[in-house]
């Protein structure tokens, strides 16, 4: 099996993550699919989607677990993401999380490890954690999820937060809220946005203008849902796939281009924000 190039994109730090990953929201909660979801998880290693997103609530740890057994022995070649929740997140909860979730993973390490949303735990006392576990090797380097701007503004203002390394937010052609401040704030900073969902769900995948282009490019409305979302450099993402068969499709959107007479009647059928728009979660 030929894995197709996956394109990188650069964190500011200077280290690389790949520009679409797998993620894994649901899986690992149905023992009857074991097998089916392991198999695509190692069928998207093998094609290149070595970035892997998880997190300590997705299904109370059972992701992390059969996450844990897709990387056995190939460790090296994967980007580990997973992330603690906000009632963790404190001084002394936060190393204990991470130290949960990699014996779930079975590593020593995560390359990425995310606070999940914002919470009640003070962001001082969440980087400080982090910055802990950095030094300790536990994680390479954090960042944060479903924050919006005014979060960022405070997260940059406590000591070490300058060295988040993204924001992980629901970003799609059908929400495209973000493209009003957020990327715009983020761009700033040199710090690019980490989009999950960008199907929406599987929303996406029946609107009539999106399967019409996907019709007469060739290719499923998953891809171009997906390769829609890659078209900015600075932003990487994570699908879900719960089979091979999915996994495969996903990795094929690397290879999609858009010219800018699809990307202009994208945007008029689904436009960008003309004002602020609340940050959308799932």
């Amino acid at each position: 099996m030929t894995a197709p190039t996956i394109r990188a994109v650069s964190l500011p730090d200077g280290s690389t993550v790949p520009a679409l990953g797998m993620g894994t929201w649901y899986l690992g909660e149905n023992p009857d699919q074991h097998d089916i979801q392991l198999s695509a998880l190692r069928t998207g290693i093998e094609v290149g989607l070595t970035l892997i997103d998880t997190a300590e609530m997705y299904g109370d740890g059972a992701a992390e677990e059969l996450v844990g057994k897709a990387i056995a022995g190939r460790r090296d070649s994967v980007f580990l993401v997973s992330k603690v929740l906000p009632s963790h997140a404190t001084l002394a909860g936060t190393p204990k999380a991470c130290r949960d979730s990699l014996r779930r993973l079975g590593t020593d390490h995560l390359d990425m490890y995310l606070l999940h949303w914002r919470g009640t735990a003070p962001l001082a006392q969440t980087v400080e954690a982090f910055e802990e576990l950095v030094q300790a090797g536990l994680i390479r380097c954090w960042g944060v999820s479903n924050f919006d701007v005014l979060d960022l503004v405070e997260l940059v203002a406590v000591p070490g937060g300058t060295r988040f390394q993204t924001d992980q937010v629901l970003y799609n052609l059908g929400r495209r809220g973000t493209e009003y401040d957020l990327l715009p704030w983020l761009r700033e900073t040199g710090t690019p946005l980490m989009a999950y969902s960008p199907v929406d769900h599987g929303s996406l995948l029946e609107h009539p203008a999106i399967r019409d282009m996907a019709g007469a490019k060739g290719v499923t409305p998953a891809q171009l849902a997906i390769a829609w979302v890659l078209r900015l450099p600075d932003v990487f993402a994570v699908a879900k796939a719960s089979t091979r068969a999915h996994v495969i499709e996903n990795s094929a959107a690397m290879e999609i281009s858009f010219s800018p007479a699809e990307l202009d009647q994208l945007d008029r059928i689904l436009p960008p924000p003309f004002s602020k728009v609340p940050l959308e979660v799932l």
